[in-house]
């Protein structure tokens, strides 16, 4: 952390004389990972992206960003750096012309939201409506990945994960806000005869989650009880439900607006198990009233 504040500070007085429009590139490459991302992101063509970041690069006289094995491109301690003042200038351009920056009005700019898929394009997307209307100057992007975003490395602003977080640093701020419920659920189209279908789960790299160790233990001695199927992660496993394969645990807040599923167990809004949410947010944004307005409307989503 030390090593981090030194450098934040040497490139602060570098940061005076650099063009904000060459920061937004390297900002839009931190937050897509790649230069292609980067120029969708940006409405630019990929030599854009290239050139002005090798522009920046030369007036900071640094390298700002690593390209890893996969191809993607994480920035150097030097980039977060110019990142994170990149990043407070985009905060404050978006409340020019506020008067407080609380009320609803004032709150603009763009927040980053990363969670698992199956929360992302089940849930999420189905709920944003209402916040975005109340809020019409605020952005959000969704992040749908099993991958987990780096909040300290601002790959994300917050971060929505079902499981209780064990990395991530001392700064990032992390709290339950609820819980999501799975019922059993099979298409309609195989309602006729659901214990004629087989279970559908994961695969042994993901054989720890509560879905799977419950489809395990309910299974057991049963051979031919599993579908020949599994997948890796819960997306997968509605679409794999919905093309009538099997039946399988599904969130309950996504499943119960299909109405091409059907629910077998009768466990209501509890449901069989329960995994809880918990929101990330690192420590220097959560006061900001984008990333509040955001926080507040996931607490309330799952509470």
């Amino acid at each position: 952390m030390q090593v981090e504040a030194e450098v934040f500070q040497i490139y602060s007085a570098k940061m005076q004389t650099t063009d904000w429009n060459d920061l937004r590139f390297l900002l839009a490459v931190q937050r897509g990972r790649t230069l292609t991302e980067a120029a969708r992101r940006l409405g630019v063509d990929l030599t854009t992206v290239s050139r002005r970041l090798t522009r920046l690069q030369e007036s900071l006289g640094q390298p700002l960003v690593e390209r890893q094995g996969d191809g993607t491109l994480v920035l150097t301690a030097e980039g977060d750096a110019a990142a994170a003042h990149a990043a407070a200038m985009e905060h404050h351009a978006s409340l020019i012309g506020s008067a407080s920056g609380t009320d609803t009005a004032t709150i603009a700019g763009t927040v980053r939201l990363t969670t698992v898929p199956v929360v992302a394009n089940r849930i999420l997307v189905h709920e944003l409506a209402g916040v975005l209307k109340k809020h019409p100057s605020l952005q959000i992007e969704i992040l749908p990945d099993s991958r987990d975003y780096s909040l300290t490395r601002r790959e994300a602003d917050l971060a929505l994960r079902l499981s209780r977080p064990t990395t991530g640093g001392t700064r990032i701020k992390a709290r339950r806000i609820g819980a999501l419920a799975y019922g059993i659920y099979a298409a309609a189209t195989q309602a006729g005869d659901p214990d004629a279908l087989g279970w559908i789960t994961f695969d042994e790299a993901m054989a720890h989650v509560p879905q799977a160790r419950w489809i395990a233990k309910e299974t057991r001695g049963q051979s031919n009880a599993l579908s020949p199927l599994r997948v890796r992660d819960g997306d997968t496993m509605v679409q794999a439900v919905l093309a009538g394969l099997g039946k399988s645990l599904l969130p309950v807040l996504a499943a119960k607006r299909d109405s091409s599923l059907i629910r077998l167990d009768k466990a209501g809004e509890e449901g069989i198990i329960a995994r809880d949410i918990w929101l990330l947010a690192h420590e220097d944004l959560i006061d900001r009233p984008h990333i509040r307005a955001v926080m507040d409307w996931a607490t309330t989503l799952f509470r």
